[in-house]
């Protein structure tokens, strides 16, 4: 094909921020459809983005054999329906993470999806920026030695868009919104998780205003099928200052040590990777490598999303070339095995294996 023609399932200001501009950059992607329940915020975003249908039924959308893929970029809990109703329609699939609001759910996706043979990708945003991607090649190259302990940390303010992610009834809150991130990171950079302790908190519910809160703050132990033990600590509950979100990760091993961190907003955004390698005696600045960095503007933390072959632009690659995308809904489902594990987890108040 010589472009793919894209519909985008979601009005938000995600759509706005990420997906539009993400997809707009790439030459062979041809955004043709914006859907969204409210009629008059999707032609505003169409019309921005110049996509000449909109529609208010995604299943309208899914059958009308005006496109070849489809990005679902809504709430976490419509996100099974419309994967699936996509499927049927024989469409490629993108979905926002996380996968589903379950692992039963998560999982019939996946099946569905390899069981139609067509392109499917989650959206773990932070594993394609360059920070990140920097930890992983270190970690390969040995850097560290053996990895014995991680400790991630991953925080927003509490004024955090998107209330309802806070309804316990529609999504499962931090521990699914951020923590996912960090789970999939984790099982990225080493091993897959085989056992999962986890406390949750709601700590802010009667300024939300929502009838069944969820967890705002999650604290979760989790345990690699490779020994590393890792800890996961997410947050929307205070004040971050100008910062707007920070990630922060520290992995110590047998031979050395890394400390990286990204401040995603404000006029600290930036990032900073610090090590001790092998033979090593003090910390030294580690600079992310120029190949890592090609075409980016340091200034825009989306920038890698508009000039790289990552997320919905990888994809769109995959697409043309007929290749497998990374991560899969193989990858998005096993992030929501450990999710439903920490949820189990906190209310046993034990540890789960997987």
């Amino acid at each position: 094909m010589e472009k793919v023609r894209v519909g985008i399932i979601g009005n938000s200001w995600w759509t706005d921020m990420m997906y539009g501009p993400s997809l707009l950059s790439h030459d062979r992607a041809e955004l043709v459809a914006i859907c969204g329940r409210d009629g008059e915020r999707t032609r505003e975003v169409a019309d921005k983005f110049g996509a000449r249908r909109v529609f208010t039924d995604y299943r309208e959308l899914a059958s009308s054999g005006e496109i070849d893929a489809v990005f679902v970029v809504t709430p976490d809990d419509l996100h099974k329906e419309m994967t699936l109703a996509a499927i049927a329609s024989d469409l490629h699939v993108f979905c926002d993470k996380p996968m589903a609001n379950n692992a039963a759910d998560a999982g019939a996706m996946r099946d569905a999806a390899m069981a139609a043979g067509i392109k499917h990708m989650v959206m773990f945003t932070w594993r394609w920026h360059p920070i990140w991607r920097f930890v992983k090649r270190l970690l390969d190259k040995g850097y560290v030695g053996r990895c014995r302990r991680v400790r991630l940390q991953f925080r927003v303010p509490s004024s955090a868009p998107g209330q309802w992610r806070f309804n316990a009834a529609r999504a499962n809150s931090v521990t699914a919104d951020l923590g996912s991130h960090m789970i999939d990171m984790a099982q990225w950079w080493l091993a897959p998780v085989v056992e999962v302790d986890a406390h949750l908190q709601t700590l802010r519910p009667r300024e939300r205003d929502i009838p069944d809160p969820a967890n705002d703050a999650a604290f979760l132990t989790l345990r690699l099928a490779d020994g590393t033990m890792v800890e996961v600590d997410v947050s929307a509950t205070g004040s971050v200052g100008d910062r707007g979100a920070t990630i922060s990760a520290e992995l110590q091993g047998d031979a050395g040590t890394i400390e990286a961190r990204q401040i995603l907003f404000g006029p600290e955004a930036g990032v900073a990777v610090r090590g001790v390698g092998a033979g090593g005696t003090g910390f030294e600045d580690l600079s992310i490598p120029a190949d890592l960095m090609a075409g980016l503007d340091a200034g825009d933390v989306l920038s890698p999303f508009k000039h790289q072959s990552v997320g919905p632009r990888a994809f769109i690659d995959a697409i043309i070339k007929d290749i497998r995308p990374e991560p899969d809904f193989a990858v998005g489902a096993q992030v929501q095995e450990v999710v439903d594990a920490a949820l189990r987890s906190h209310l046993a108040g034990q540890r789960i294996r997987l």
